[in-house]
C-alpha cells in the first residue's frame, strides 16, 4: 500500500502538471461514469495529500477523493515531470528541500529518478514509481481497467485500483480530514505533534498498531511503521499509554523528518549518517536502505540479533527483540 510519502508526490505531480488546466475526465472502465459527467470540462483548481489520502478540487465546488488502497495507481503521460520538490498547491515542500534521486532503484520500492523540466515521458506512480521514456503517441490509449481518465492538452492521468474514488462536496472533504490524525508536512505545529502524543498515551493499543491507525496519525505504513519503531529503539507491543510523552514527541518528530526525507527523494530512506559509497547503494537498493524492514532472519546491523517477522492487526510486523526489547 502507497506510504505518505507517496500520496504527497501525487498531489504534487497534479499541482505542477494539472492545476490550472481544464480537465476533460472520463472512465473508461465505465464504473465511474456518473462521477466522471460531473466532473468533465471543469477546471482543476487544487490538489492536495493527507496521509494516504488524495483530493483534487475541480471549479464548481466539487472535489475527486481517492484512496489507492493496496492495488491502485496512477498512470502519468505527456508532458509530465518527476520532480517531487515542486511547490504543491499549499506551497509545502519536502523538509530536506533535495532533489531526487537519479539512481535506479533495483527493487522498485521507490522512484526511479526525479527530473526538472516536464517532457514527454510515461510514469507509473504508486508505492513504486516507474518511468518509461520509450516513444508513444499522446494521448495514449488506456491500458486494462481505467476508473477514471484526466485528460488536459498535455498530459493525461490514469488511476486503476482504488479502494476509495468518489465526488464529494468541500465539507465532506473537510468531515474526511476531520476524522485523519495529523500529517506533519500540512501542520509541524506543536499542536499537531502534541495531538499525536495525546492520542497514543491515551490508548491501550499496542503502539506497533496505533502508528498504523490514520486516525492517529496520517500516512504511516508498514515499511515506516518498521523502521520508526527501530530508530526510537521501541518495542512495537508496548501499549499506547505506557509510551513515554518525550519517546512519542520524538516519534513525531523522526515521522515528520522521514517523510519529507521520501517526498523530496522518492525513496523510503531510513538510514542516516552513511557515506557516499553506502548512500548509493542505500538509493538504489531497498536491502541496504532499511534497518528492519524485509530483513527477517538477518542479523540486525547494531547488535546482530536476527530480525524477527510476526503478524500484528493483519500486517507483517519487523523488528529487534533484543535492540526493541
Amino acid at each position: 500500500m502507497p506510504e505518505g510519502h507517496s500520496v504527497h508526490r501525487i498531489a504534487r505531480q497534479f499541482a505542477r502538471n494539472f492545476v490550472g488546466e481544464t480537465v476533460a475526465v472520463s472512465s473508461p472502465q465505465g464504473r465511474f461514469a456518473e462521477g466522471a459527467a460531473q466532473l468533465d470540462g471543469r477546471e482543476m483548481t487544487d490538489a492536495r495529500a493527507v496521509g494516504k489520502q488524495m483530493f483534487l478540487e475541480f471549479t464548481g465546488g466539487l472535489w475527486l477523493r481517492v484512496h489507492l488502497g493496496l492495488y491502485g495507481a496512477w498512470d502519468f503521460a505527456g508532458e509530465i515531470t518527476t520532480d517531487a520538490t515542486i511547490r504543491s498547491a499549499g506551497g509545502r515542500m519536502g523538509q530536506t528541500n533535495q532533489r531526487g534521486t537519479s539512481l535506479d532503484d533495483a527493487d522498485g520500492e521507490d522512484s526511479v529518478r526525479s527530473i526538472g523540466a516536464p517532457r514527454r515521458a510515461r510514469l507509473r506512480m504508486a508505492e513504486s514509481e516507474k518511468e518509461d521514456d520509450s516513444d508513444f503517441v499522446f494521448p495514449p490509449e488506456p491500458v486494462g481497467q481505467v476508473r477514471v481518465r484526466l485528460l488536459t492538452d498535455t498530459a493525461v492521468a490514469d488511476l486503476r485500483g482504488p479502494t476509495a474514488c468518489e465526488v464529494i462536496l468541500a465539507e465532506q472533504v473537510q468531515a474526511t480530514v476531520d476524522r485523519l490524525g495529523p500529517d506533519p508536512l500540512n501542520d509541524d505545529s506543536p499542536e499537531a505533534g502534541e495531538r499525536f502524543v495525546a492520542a497514543v498515551r491515551r490508548k491501550p493499543t499496542p503502539i506497533g498498531l496505533l502508528l498504523m491507525d490514520q486516525s492517529v496519525v496520517s500516512g504511516i505504513g508498514n515499511v515506516y511503521r518498521a523502521e520508526l519503531l527501530y530508530r526510537s529503539r521501541l518495542n512495537p507491543h508496548t501499549p499506547g499509554k505506557q509510551v513515554p510523552a518525550e519517546t512519542a514527541a520524538a516519534l513525531w518528530e523522526d515521522w515528520a523528518y522521514l517523510l519529507g526525507l521520501g517526498v523530496a527523494t522518492g525513496q523510503m530512506m531510513t538510514m542516516d549518517g552513511l557515506d557516499d559509497d553506502s548512500y548509493a547503494k542505500a538509493m538504489s537498493s531497498r536491502a541496504d536502505r532499511h534497518w528492519v524492514y524485509k530483513r527477517e532472519g538477518l542479523p540486525c546491523r547494531v547488535c546482530g540479533t536476527n530480525i524477527a517477522l510476526e503478524t500484528i492487526g493483519a500486517r507483517k510486523l519487523y523488528w529487534c527483540p533484543t535492540c526493541q526489547a
